[in-house]
C-alpha cells in the first residue's frame, strides 16, 4: 500500500479531527457523530453495521478508512477478578492494560508507551527500557478493547468500566499530544462518558508538561512521589534529579489551582520499600512537605519482581507509616495489591519491550554481576 493510500484509523481520532476528516472527504462534518457513536458506544469495527451511514458513504470508507485497535495477545484472569490484556502495538513491542473491580468501581488501567523512557529504580516497566510512543489509537484502543470483552456499551449505566487511569506502562506527559487527544475522548460524550474525576492522569514529575496541561485539560491528577526529599528521590525516581520537589510542587499548585472545582485534591502516590523510605523520619518529612498541599496520600506497599533489589515491608511498618500521616489530618489509604497472582499488580507492568535504549541488556548484566548467577532472564507478559 502506498503512502497515498494508507487508511485513516478512525478509532484514535476526536470529535474534532474526525470532522476534519469527513469534510475533507467533501462530507458534513455531522457524520463525525454518528460515526463516533457506532466505534466508542457499541464497539463496531465493520462500517457495514453503521446502519444510519449512507451505503455509498460505507462502501467509500472502506477503501480510506478503517477502525483498527491493538492486536490483543493473551488475556489473564486472577482470583480477585482483575484482567490483564497484552496488547501488541505498531512498533511490535507489547503493552499491557489491567482492568480492576472495587464493588461497583471498575478502574481500568492504560499505558501510553511501549516500555518507559525514565528508570525509577523500583518500577519493573522502567527496567524494560523504551521503544516507542503509543498513538492515539493504541491508547483508546486499551479502553475500545476492554469494554467490548465485557460486552458493555458505555452508554449503560451499568457499565464495567467506570474509571480510568494513566498509570499503565510509560510516562504519559512524555507522550504529551496522543494523551490529550486519548483522554478528550474518554471524556467526549460521543466517546465514553467519563467525568473529569473519574480519568486520572499519573506522571511521576514532568514540570514543563503540567504546565502545559493547565488550559488543556482538567483531568483529575495524580503524582509519583515516592520519596519526601530530594536525596532520596534522586535515587528512586531520577527524573528528580531535572525537576527537583521545589518545582514540582510549584507545577502541582499551577494545575490545581485552575481548575473550576476547587475540592479537587491531587493524589499523591507513595511505594512503600522497607527500610529505604518506610521510616518515621520518612512520614515527617513528608508531612512537612504536603502540609499546604491539597491532597490523599496513596501508599503503595512496593510489589517485588525479579532482581529489584527491594522488599515489601512488614504491615506493622505500613500501618505506622499511615497512622502518622492521619494524625496530622491527611486523607491517607494503603492499596490494596490486587492481580499479583497474574504479575498486574502496581509497579509489575512489563509486556515485551524491544529496547531502543539497551537499558534492559544493562540490567540484566548488572543482576548477573551482583548475584554472580545466571542471567536475569526478561519478564515476559507480566503486569
Amino acid at each position: 500500500m502506498t503512502a497515498e493510500t494508507v487508511k485513516t484509523n478512525l478509532l484514535g481520532l476526536t470529535q474534532s479531527k474526525l470532522e476534519e476528516f469527513f469534510i475533507s472527504i467533501g462530507e458534513k462534518k455531522f457524520r463525525a457523530q454518528q460515526v463516533m457513536k457506532w466505534i466508542h458506544h457499541f464497539g463496531v469495527d465493520n462500517f457495514d453495521e453503521m446502519s444510519n451511514v449512507s451505503k455509498a458513504l460505507r462502501e467509500r470508507l472502506k477503501v480510506c478508512a478503517e477502525i483498527r485497535g491493538p492486536e490483543v495477545v493473551s488475556c489473564d484472569f486472577s482470583a480477585d477478578g482483575t484482567r490483564k490484556w497484552v496488547v501488541r502495538v505498531a512498533s511490535g513491542s507489547c503493552v499491557e492494560t489491567v482492568y480492576i473491580p472495587d464493588g461497583k468501581r471498575g478502574t481500568l488501567c492504560v499505558s501510553s508507551q511501549a516500555g518507559c523512557a525514565l528508570d525509577c529504580s523500583f518500577c519493573s516497566t522502567g527496567k524494560q527500557g523504551f521503544n516507542s510512543d503509543l498513538t492515539v489509537a493504541e491508547i483508546i484502543g486499551q479502553v475500545w478493547l476492554a469494554a467490548k470483552s465485557f460486552n458493555n456499551v458505555p452508554a449503560r449505566s451499568d457499565r464495567a468500566i467506570t474509571n480510568v487511569v494513566m498509570m499503565g506502562m510509560g510516562e504519559p506527559l512524555l507522550n504529551f499530544d496522543n494523551v490529550m487527544d486519548s483522554m478528550n475522548l474518554m471524556m467526549d460524550d460521543l466517546g465514553y462518558g467519563l467525568s473529569k474525576r473519574r480519568v486520572t492522569l499519573s506522571t511521576s514529575g514532568v514540570v514543563p508538561a503540567m504546565h502545559r496541561m493547565v488550559g488543556l485539560t482538567d483531568v483529575s491528577l495524580a503524582v509519583s512521589l515516592h520519596a519526601p526529599n530530594d536525596a532520596l528521590r534522586n535515587e528512586l525516581v531520577p527524573i528528580n534529579k531535572k525537576y527537583p520537589l521545589k518545582e514540582l510542587l510549584a507545577a502541582i499548585h499551577d494545575y490545581m489551582s485552575t481548575l473550576s472545582d476547587k475540592n479537587r485534591v491531587v493524589t499523591i502516590e507513595y511505594t512503600l520499600l522497607k527500610g529505604i523510605n518506610d521510616q518515621p523520619e520518612h512520614a515527617e518529612q513528608m508531612i512537612a512537605l504536603l502540609r499546604d498541599v491539597p491532597c490523599k496520600i496513596n501508599l503503595i506497599p512496593f510489589n517485588p519482581f525479579p532482581g529489584s533489589g527491594y522488599e515489601r515491608p512488614s504491615n506493622n511498618a505500613i500501618r505506622r507509616f499511615q497512622v502518622m500521616l492521619l494524625e496530622k489530618g491527611f486523607n491517607t489509604t494503603v492499596r490494596k495489591t490486587r492481580g499479583d497472582d497474574i504479575d498486574a499488580a502496581c509497579g509489575q507492568l512489563v509486556g515485551q519491550v524491544q529496547d531502543r535504549t539497551r537499558r534492559s541488556a544493562r540490567y540484566r548484566d548488572q543482576q548477573q554481576q551482583n548475584s554472580g548467577a545466571e542471567p536475569v532472564k526478561v519478564m515476559g507478559m507480566a503486569s
